[in-house]
């Protein structure tokens, strides 16, 4: 990109200390953005941000936390200056039948998907009206090709599509472009136990074989990196993916998901991969 495009300036990404948002800081960084780093683990932040080429700034927040996130975006303009890209990575999963997850569990996908990109894009939008930046939310195939047993991701995953194509109209007067991120199945912590937990087991066996292939984080920033490139409105990872074929495994999903055992179902319930601990509320950062 050349001198004064969006590479010279700032990105800020949640969900960073790991995964497809440590691939994307390092990606963005590599060409010459300065990066802050928002996640609720600063010691795996902070090992990220050592490993960068440019300026990196850590802060330990949870995206549901607006007041954190207030205080976070104060200091990067006071640190860094306004953020010209935002990417709203941050989430979790869980899988298990609706009726025997717990309220609390349901509520917190939700909330950390759904209103954590909400509070997100609030807080950096006058940056990005400043800088005429790009905010890139982060979906899922589960978007459009919900699966049975993941009815808390899928919601979410759903919404946040819906939030992020409602925002796009209103902020483009501003200047201020948005995106959003389909991704399928990446190798990331949250699939850590593929082959061995029952439910994405099913859910991945009986789809078409370019649609079972497990893509690297690195591999999946890439393609997230071109997208803000390009400042696109649709950013597929892997690119060939287009909604019929989620469509299309949804409905065998719900065949193959059937036949097993109830009892193997309900032993399911629980948080994917590796979570932190839902910290307290903090007070704003300064």
């Amino acid at each position: 990109m050349a001198e004064g495009g969006p590479y010279a300036r700032i990105a800020v990404v949640t969900g960073a200390a790991r995964g497809v948002g440590a691939a994307v800081a390092r990606r963005l960084a590599l060409r010459g953005m300065r990066v802050a780093l928002l996640g609720r683990e600063l010691d795996s932040l902070r090992q990220v941000a050592a490993g960068l080429p440019t300026e990196a700034h850590c802060f330990e927040v949870d995206v549901t936390d607006e007041a954190a996130l207030q205080g976070a975006a104060r200091s990067i303009g006071a640190r860094l200056g306004p953020a010209s890209v935002v990417i709203a990575n941050a989430g979790i999963a869980a899988a298990g039948p609706f009726a025997t997850c717990e309220a609390s569990l349901f509520d917190r996908v939700v909330e950390v998907n759904l209103i954590g990109s909400a509070n997100t894009a609030r807080v950096f939008l006058p940056q990005l009206a400043r800088t005429g930046g790009y905010f890139l939310q982060v979906a899922s195939t589960a978007a459009f090709g919900s699966a049975p047993l993941m009815s808390a991701y899928c919601a979410s995953k759903a919404g946040v599509e819906s939030f992020a194509q409602a925002l796009r109209t209103e902020v483009r007067p501003a200047g201020v472009g948005v995106g959003i991120a389909y991704l399928h199945w990446t190798g990331t912590d949250m699939i850590a136990a593929l082959d061995d937990h029952p439910v994405l087991r099913a859910l991945r066996s009986h789809q078409p074989a370019p649609a079972r292939r497990v893509h690297s984080p690195e591999q999946v920033a890439g393609w997230l990196v071109r997208g803000v490139e390009r400042r696109a409105v649709s950013v597929y990872a892997p690119p060939w993916l287009r909604p019929v074929l989620p469509l299309m495994v949804s409905a065998v999903a719900r065949r193959s998901l059937s036949a097993l055992p109830s009892e193997e179902l309900e032993r399911t319930t629980g948080v994917l991969g590796a979570v932190a601990p839902v910290p307290p509320v903090t007070p704003p950062q300064t």
